[in-house]
């Protein structure tokens, strides 16, 4: 057989061979315990029916550059030139006439696992040299966390790569108390690509330690083992009650040590009177959590005392904070586990995220990996992601974040490359009323995604499969040498080549290019980075050979991790980065921003929409919109192993028995799910392993909108697009309620991979 060459994914490391008909045969790689099918079909000609192939722009803006029809007009077909000259002419008028800030630059990750052709570097890179844009900030998956995360104990991108390594949970923890799961689906990617899928095994193992493992979730299905796990029905949004009460009965119990608190951590006599109900007259207990949660207070009481008698990992899932307080949750669980004095030690401690990316738990090195440089963006305005339509709707208007206030700007130009926002954001009928507003959209696309169906002008971008790239991820084990593998689909180009082509338009080719081409590029980078890692012992071949021999395996340099140990063993010379040095039980940095919605200690809020709640009458199911299992986000919805998990040619709803007989529906059937923000339709899948009065429909269904209906099961027509509090304007998915019924009459057809209509524009 063939040597092969490689290719990587944000779900996997992929072994290439020579097939028929000019496309490489894709296999997971040889040395994966545990490779996932997603990828394996990105070739598939039910996926290559979707590619866009010529330059396209729809018909009523290319006649008269009007914004009415997004969505709903079809395309004119035009050659490179034609669409370069436009979108170049655009930009330059927009800059002219209301300046760079008028231009939203939007890019949400996730286009492409290589370090050079990643198109949201590359676009930002592009307007830094042509005078700025306006960015976005923070995540859809960790809006909250990413902001309140770095005031109480550490940044996300630093706690990420730093979760204690599976082998030394597997040695030494007896109790892991998981808020959330450790969903497995989740854990198939990692945002910079995948090396070996670690996280079955991992857990394998821990439960093969004889270790006792608790989830409190609204489903069962999300922490599994092999061998047993007590799963604890909890209402959703309500964990932060729960953690409360555990911290309360641990603060109460005769073995409560408070060395670690006294030693480590700042705070916690301005928290004390809050958890003992001394500021408020509510003490939060078990049984003040029992009635908010569900969750039986005989059974958190025992538990908290286990807590204290055992070395215990609690670990939230980034789930958690996409809710209304989002906040909350996290800081709770630092909170909770700082009041059992094992943080920094083996198998003790918390996690974010276990489960949530294939990274956590890795034992690998963290080293630093190629990175094209973006230079500086001279323009100030930002918004947090998840405000996108805020933006667009109310421009001028003011907002919060991070103790701040700031003002949207008004956008005319929105330049969207590598993502989709009908994926991403939420209440999808309000995000169309928004993208309505600016003057022109253009995307960069593979495919004809919703986002590419509602662009003005769409300019079809190559996959990784079509190019030359370096792979690598942050404590992945693996860099890589991603070869070409087949010809560009149609007449793709490349991100950079499409941006160099504009800068050339902009008289901006030089800053944008540097003189380089792409193997330049890639060279640069490469050699960049290999001189910047030998200050952590390793040695990498010069590119030449690298390019040569394709894979470089890291874990050799495997060490095992515990987070923070070096903070635990000496704070003062291992300090965290947070004002004080040390965990902020207490923030006075937050208390001082005097928001209304988030006081400077963890605290539980009741939220927007929930089943404690008076619209719980009328809208008595709460939704779960969690990442789906046979695909990342909305890629590679088309491939024939996303579709074979739909139901009737629709996203699938989980469904608890009794909620489902309540209803007179069943397995198999059509129904529609609503609320005051929108409607869908999907196909019921009856689940025990949910719990009643919840509902679960993944994201990332293509969106297929009909009025106000979805056709395809997409839940973000449902969800609500109100910020998690004024810290952080993060997302809040997770807090939506929702009712089913089944869907009555003709069911409509399913247009989301219909390719999109083509015609010849007209004379002007």
């Amino acid at each position: 057989m063939t040597s092969p060459t490689y290719s990587a994914a944000h779900w996997g490391i992929y072994e290439l061979r020579p097939g028929a008909g000019g496309d490489p045969q894709i296999a997971p790689l040889a040395a994966d315990p545990d490779p996932t099918p997603i990828g394996l079909d990105q070739l598939a000609p039910e996926v290559e029916a979707l590619r866009v192939s010529r330059p396209a722009v729809r018909k009523g803006w290319l006649e008269g550059r009007s914004a009415m029809g997004r969505g709903e007009e079809p395309f004119v077909e035009v050659d490179w030139d034609v669409a370069l000259d436009l979108v170049a002419g655009e930009i330059a008028r927009i800059r002219e006439a209301h300046g760079n800030e008028a231009i939203f630059a939007g890019s949400y990750g996730w286009a492409s696992a290589g370090r050079f052709h990643h198109a949201q570097s590359q676009l930002h890179r592009f307007y830094n040299c042509i005078g700025g844009y306006v960015r976005s900030v923070d995540s859809y998956s960790l809006g909250a966390g990413r902001v309140v995360m770095p005031h109480i104990v550490a940044d996300m991108d630093s706690s990420n790569a730093s979760h204690t390594s599976w082998e030394v949970l597997a040695e030494h923890c007896q109790l892991f108390v998981a808020f959330g799961g450790v969903p497995l689906k989740n854990a198939q990617v990692s945002s910079s690509g995948a090396g070996r899928h670690r996280a079955r095994a991992g857990l394998e193992s821990l439960a093969a330690s004889g270790a006792r493992i608790v989830n409190f979730s609204p489903m069962r299905g999300n922490l599994v083992t092999g061998g047993t796990v007590e799963w604890v029905p909890i209402r959703p949004g309500t964990d932060t009650a729960v953690m409360l009460a555990l911290a309360h009965e641990v603060v109460c119990h005769p073995q409560f040590d408070r060395s670690f608190i006294d030693s480590h951590t700042v705070g916690f006599g301005r928290f004390v009177p809050y958890l003992l109900g001394e500021a408020d007259g509510v003490a939060k207990t078990p049984e003040w959590a029992e009635e908010i949660s569900t969750v039986p207070a005989g059974f958190l009481r025992a538990l908290a005392g286990e807590m204290l008698a055992k070395r215990t990992m609690l670990n939230a899932a980034w789930a958690l904070q996409r809710a209304a307080h989002g906040e909350q949750a996290f800081w709770a669980l630092v909170t909770l586990a700082a009041t059992l004095g094992q943080i920094g030690l083996p198998g003790g401690g918390y996690g974010i995220g276990y489960g949530a990316m294939n990274v956590m738990g890795s034992a690998h090195v963290r080293i630093p990996g190629p990175v094209l440089p973006q230079g500086s963006n001279p323009v100030t305005a930002f918004i947090p992601c998840a405000r996108f339509a805020d933006m667009l709707l109310h421009p001028g208007e003011t907002f919060t974040y991070n103790g701040d206030r700031h003002r949207y700007p008004h956008i005319r130009l929105v330049h969207w490359a590598g993502g989709n926002p009908f994926h991403h954001h939420q209440d999808l009928n309000r995000l169309r009323r928004a993208w309505a507003l600016p003057d022109t959209i253009v995307i960069q696309e593979n495919y004809w995604t919703s986002a590419a169906r509602h662009g003005d002008i769409v300019l079809p971008a190559t996959i990784s499969l079509e190019r030359d790239d370096i792979g690598f991820a942050t404590r992945e084990g693996y860099y890589i040498a991603m070869r070409k593998a087949r010809a560009p689909y149609g007449e793709a180009r490349d991100d950079h080549a499409i941006l160099a082509g504009l800068a050339e338009r902009l008289g901006a080719h030089h800053a944008f290019s540097q003189g380089r081409g792409t193997q330049d590029w890639l060279r640069h980078i490469y050699e960049e980075n290999r001189a910047r890692v030998v200050g952590a012992g390793i040695e990498l071949p010069d590119y030449d050979v690298f390019r040569e021999t394709g894979l470089i395996d890291l874990s050799r340099h495997d060490d095992p991790f515990v987070m923070h140990a070096e903070f635990r063993r000496d704070a003062a010379a291992h300090p965290l980065a947070t004002p004080s040095g040390r965990i902020e039980i207490f923030s006075e940095r937050i208390a001082g921003f005097a928001l209304e919605d988030c006081p400077g200690h963890a605290a539980w809020r009741e939220p927007f929409e929930w089943l404690g709640g008076a619209l719980a009458a009328r809208y008595p199911l709460h939704l779960i919109s969690d990442q789906p299992e046979r695909r990342l986000h909305g890629q590679l919805d088309p491939a024939p192993y996303s579709r074979a998990g739909k139901v009737a040619g629709r996203e699938g709803v989980h469904v608890n028995p009794q909620d489902a007989e309540a209803r007179r529906i069943g397995d198999g059937e059509i129904v529609e799910l609503f609320n005051d923000r929108g409607r869908c339709l999907a196909g019921v899948i009856v689940d025990l392993g949910l719990m009643r009065g919840v509902v679960r429909l993944s994201t990332g269904a293509w969106y297929d909108p009909d009025g106000d209906l979805d056709r395809h099961g997409n839940p973000n027509v449902l969800t609500l697009d109100r910020a998690a509090s004024g810290l952080s304007q993060g997302c809040s998915a997770h807090t939506c309620l929702v009712e089913i019924r089944k869907w009555q009459g003709p069911l409509p057809p399913v247009r989301a991979f219909d390719p999109p209509t083509f015609v010849v524009a007209h004379p002007r």
